[in-house]
């Protein structure tokens, strides 16, 4: 291990630690807890006497990395194809964690959550029972709420006294708009502009876009057993699980509609 003092210096930390504290955090192919993989893991170990030991692995998913996650964290397959996968170091990760407490941005919700999905695949034991857990954004969303009255009091300099009523919302709403406007002056000035800077943040995705690429991307699944498999293939091998999704209570009709065009397309190529 090797001391750095700079780190200590920026935490600031107002106490001791009784046992070693890991920052961590998960770069993955996806969001689905039960599908998706982790490709990449680093973290940060700091002792009780100031020791700091920093490491970053990646590894094979064995699995595709879609393209809107290579978007967000630039890691694609090719990168990741010669490294080794999780399983192979679980066990050396899960004793370089063990009797520590865990700490990281969002970790409660998801980087442990996958954490412990990837080390019962590989079959590790990794007990949370008795860790203390720090998470970041939870101290940041209760002390900085992001909500439309905390929005208010930010932009406006108000309270929002009509909160929770449509009208008042509305009215709230459009005078925050108009504030955000003034204050960034980057921020598009038109409609399209304003659409096309909201979509590049926040992509809008109907449950369609949800199941399957887009139909120039060959309508791959996204989610699923199936997930990363085309469309086409699975109405050959395995029709089954499309009849299931036809049948399925509360499928959304547009993707019953691409489905039934899967499987009726694959009966006129047999035939």
């Amino acid at each position: 291990m090797r001391r750095i003092g700079r780190l200590r210096d920026l935490m600031k930390l107002p106490f001791e630690l009784d046992r070693p504290l890991v920052f961590f955090d998960l770069e993955t192919t996806g969001l689905d807890l039960k599908n998706d993989r982790i490709i990449e893991l680093a973290f940060i170990k700091i002792t009780p006497a100031g020791d700091v030991l920093e490491r970053e692995r990646r590894f094979n998913p064995g699995i595709p990395i879609p393209p809107e996650a290579t978007a967000v964290h630039g890691i694609s397959y090719a990168v990741v194809a010669d490294e080794v996968e999780f399983c192979r170091t679980a066990r050396s990760l899960a004793d370089m964690f063990d009797d520590c407490d865990l700490a990281g941005f969002n970790v409660r919700r998801f980087d442990i959550p996958m954490l412990l999905h990837e080390f019962h695949r590989c079959g590790v034991d990794f007990d949370m029972e008795g860790r203390f857990v720090v998470d970041m954004q939870n101290i940041f969303h209760r002390e900085e709420p992001r909500d439309l009255s905390a929005a208010a009091r930010f932009y406006l300099q108000r309270d929002h006294e009509e909160a929770h009523t449509a009208l008042g919302d509305i009215r709230t709403s459009a005078g925050v708009l108009g504030a955000q406007l003034r204050r960034y002056p980057h921020v598009p000035r038109d409609l399209a502009g304003l659409h096309a800077y909201c979509e590049e943040y926040a992509p809008t995705r109907t449950e369609l876009d949800r199941w399957f690429s887009p139909p120039e991307e060959g309508r791959v699944f996204r989610r699923g057993k199936h997930k990363g498999r085309p469309l086409e293939e699975i109405a050959r091998e395995a029709p089954d699980y499309l009849l299931w999704m036809v049948g399925a209570d509360d499928m959304d009709d547009e993707v019953i509609a691409i489905v039934n065009e899967a499987l009726a397309n694959t009966t006129q190529t047999r035939s």
